[in-house]
């Protein structure tokens, strides 16, 4: 793995504890990463870590434990930690637990963390207002609560955060998004709810303008047949009283004739 990338100009300097970080604005971010720093990166990868870096002209890393071979608790996540060049570090379906959380409290660059499918409650999450950086947080299918909710408000760089299947109810979420109304939260419950009630309103609707129709349909067609059954009735009536007046004519020609017949 190359740790160190291209030198640019117009470096703006930000100073670490154990690395050096060289900012350009817009072009990219280079490391100076020391033997110390690199052998830290093989421990975490004797840990049984993925380790990427971010870009062709970011050499900060990507650190991804989800994908390890066997299991990974808190002793091996512990290799991260107070490391300021990880960007992202991914522990969904990990062993870790609010005692291994501590181990991420120093990792001042981190802007995005995977914590979901993990046993992480609310204990765990108000560690992680330390991460000042930290924009993306996962924390699907844990223990969370509404508890959490104000620890998570406070998370100033927080853009994104999924909660499904998590205890943090509507409630919750409303409380959320009204002190935090620029952070897109996912599940938005609220939203959903309203989503879920426009749904039901609709299907209402359309159930209603469905039987409506069918019953229109209904009467018409009755009236139709009515109509039709009306019209044979009064065509019936007109030949049996046609036929009837047919009949009565006959029967007056034969009288007639017999008489004429008679005076012969």
């Amino acid at each position: 793995m190359k740790y160190v990338s291209k030198v640019m100009s117009f470096v703006l300097v930000a100073m670490f504890s154990v690395a050096g970080i060289h900012a350009q604005d817009e072009e990219g971010v280079t490391i100076e990463y020391s033997d110390a720093d690199k052998n830290r990166i093989t421990q975490i990868e004797e840990a049984g870590a993925s380790i990427l870096e971010v870009a062709q002209n970011d050499n900060r890393l990507n650190v991804a434990f989800h994908l390890a071979s066997g299991e990974i608790g808190n002793d091996q996540i512990a290799t991260v930690k107070d490391l300021p060049f990880i960007l992202s570090l991914n522990l969904r379906g990990t062993k870790i637990d609010d005692e291994g959380v501590k181990n991420l409290t120093g990792l001042k660059g981190l802007e995005r963390l995977h914590l979901e499918k993990t046993t992480l409650t609310d204990a765990g999450l108000k560690q992680l207002l330390s991460l000042e950086s930290l924009a993306y947080l996962n924390v699907y299918g844990t223990q969370v609560t509404d508890a959490a909710i104000e620890d998570i408000s406070k998370m100033k760089a927080l853009k994104k955060v999924f909660i499904w299947e998590t205890k943090i109810t509507i409630d919750g979420v409303a409380k959320l998004k009204e002190a935090r109304p620029d952070l897109k939260i996912i599940p938005d419950l609220v939203v959903e709810k309203a989503k879920a009630e426009a749904e039901a309103k609709r299907k209402a609707e359309e159930e209603a303008a469905k039987k409506k129709a069918e019953e229109e349909a209904a009467k018409k067609k009755a009236e139709e047949e009515a109509k039709k059954k009306a019209e044979e009735e009064a065509k019936k009536k007109a030949e049996e009283e046609a036929k009837k007046a047919e009949e009565a004519k006959k029967a007056e020609e034969a009288k007639k004739a017999e008489e004429e017949a008679k005076q012969e």
